[in-house]
C-alpha cells in the first residue's frame, strides 16, 4: 500500500466585528484599567458583560465595575506554550471569580509551576504596558496575597460605560494550524494528478464513481477500492461570475468558477473557466484541463471547440 500523504496546513483571516455598548464599554474599560460587569434583573453581575441574560434571555445594559482581584475558581497547567498565547513561558489557564462578580473570567495566570496553582487562591489582574481596548490589555493574572480589594470596597459600583474615545470596532485574527492527512483514497488521487490524470473510486452497489475519492460512498455507506480513470475532459454544469478580489490571489476580476462533470464522473468538481470572455461561459460548455510547468492540479479549465452537451447528459449531476 503506498504511503498515505500528510502536510501542515494552516487557515488564517482576519475576523472583523463592530461592538455593541456592552462590549465597546468593557474593552474600552480596559484600556482605562477598569473592568467592568452587567447587573441582571435578578441582581447577579456577569463578567465578562453580555447584553443579554443567558437565563432569562433579558437585554440588560447596566453596567457596573468591579475589582480587577479575585479568585481562582478552577485551572489548567499549560507547560507548552503556543505563539501568540499571553505568556511564553509556562502557565496556568485560569477562571477567575473578580471580587464582586458572580462569574469567572478566562484568562493566564503567571506562576513558577503547577504546584503554585490552587483553586481558591487570590489572583489580581497584571495590565499590560500598551493598552489598546482588548482583553490583551489584561496581560494576564498574578498571584495576591491580599484581602477582597486593597484599594476599596468589594461590592461592584455603577458605573455610565462612558470613556473618551470609545472602541466600536475589533479586528481578530483567527489562526488554525493542524496536520492534514488526505487518506487513501484522496492520496492515489493527488497522487495521480501529479501524473495530469483524475481518478475517482466507484462504488460497488450504485455504480457512482466519486472524483475526487472519498474511500467510502456517502450514498450507500460501501467501502470504494476500484479506481476509475475519469476525463481529462467535462463539462460545465453550473457556475458563478466573480467580481471581487480574493486577497493574494493573483487572477483579475471578473472570472468565472465552475462545477465540472468530467467525463466518466458521477458527481462534478469546482475549477476556474479560463480562454473565453467571462459572459461567454454557460452550462453544457464542454472544457479541458490547462497545466502549467511543474503544477500538481490543473490551473484552469478551458473550452475544447465541441459542441455543448445537451442538458440531459448532465441534468443528474447539477
Amino acid at each position: 500500500m503506498p504511503e498515505v500523504l500528510k502536510a501542515p496546513l494552516v487557515v488564517e483571516f482576519p475576523f472583523t466585528r463592530s461592538l455593541g455598548p456592552v462590549q465597546s464599554a468593557f474593552l474600552t474599560g480596559l484600556r482605562e484599567r477598569v473592568v467592568l460587569g452587567v447587573r441582571t434583573g435578578d441582581g447577579r453581575t456577569l463578567v465578562p458583560p453580555v447584553e443579554y441574560d443567558p437565563v432569562t434571555a433579558e437585554e440588560i445594559r447596566e453596567l457596573v465595575e468591579v475589582a480587577p482581584t479575585g479568585t481562582v475558581t478552577t485551572w489548567a497547567w499549560n507547560h507548552a506554550p503556543r505563539r501568540d498565547q499571553p505568556l511564553d513561558t509556562p502557565f496556568a489557564w485560569v477562571l477567575v471569580r473578580l471580587d464582586g462578580a458572580d462569574t469567572a473570567l478566562l484568562h493566564a495566570l503567571d506562576a513558577p509551576g503547577p504546584d503554585a496553582v490552587r483553586t481558591g487562591m487570590r489572583v489580581r489582574v497584571r495590565w499590560a504596558e500598551e493598552r489598546t481596548g482588548a482583553i490583551t490589555d489584561i496581560a494576564c493574572f498574578e498571584p495576591y496575597d491580599g484581602g477582597p480589594y486593597d484599594g476599596g470596597s468589594a461590592e461592584p459600583a455603577d458605573h455610565t460605560g462612558e470613556f473618551e474615545d470609545m472602541v466600536t470596532g475589533i479586528v481578530a485574527a483567527a489562526r488554525l494550524d493542524y496536520t492534514y492527512s488526505p487518506g487513501r483514497a484522496q492520496t492515489a488521487y493527488i497522487n495521480a494528478l501529479a501524473e495530469r490524470r483524475n481518478v475517482g473510486e466507484r462504488c460497488p452497489s450504485c455504480r457512482k464513481v466519486y472524483v475526487p475519492p472519498r474511500g467510502a460512498c456517502p450514498t450507500c455507506g460501501l467501502a470504494t477500492q476500484e479506481q476509475v480513470e475519469v476525463g481529462p475532459s467535462g463539462t460545465v454544469t453550473t457556475f458563478c461570475i466573480v467580481n471581487i478580489k480574493a486577497k493574494n490571489l493573483d487572477i483579475e476580476v471578473p472570472y468565472v468558477y465552475a462545477h465540472i462533470a468530467l467525463d466518466g464522473a458521477g458527481l462534478a468538481l469546482h475549477g476556474r473557466i479560463g480562454g473565453i470572455p467571462y459572459d461567454q461561459v454557460r452550462m453544457g460548455l464542454r472544457v479541458e484541463p490547462v497545466w502549467t510547468e511543474g503544477a500538481r492540479y490543473p490551473d484552469h479549465y478551458r473550452p475544447t471547440g465541441e459542441p455543448d452537451a445537451d442538458y440531459d447528459t448532465y441534468r443528474e449531476l447539477l
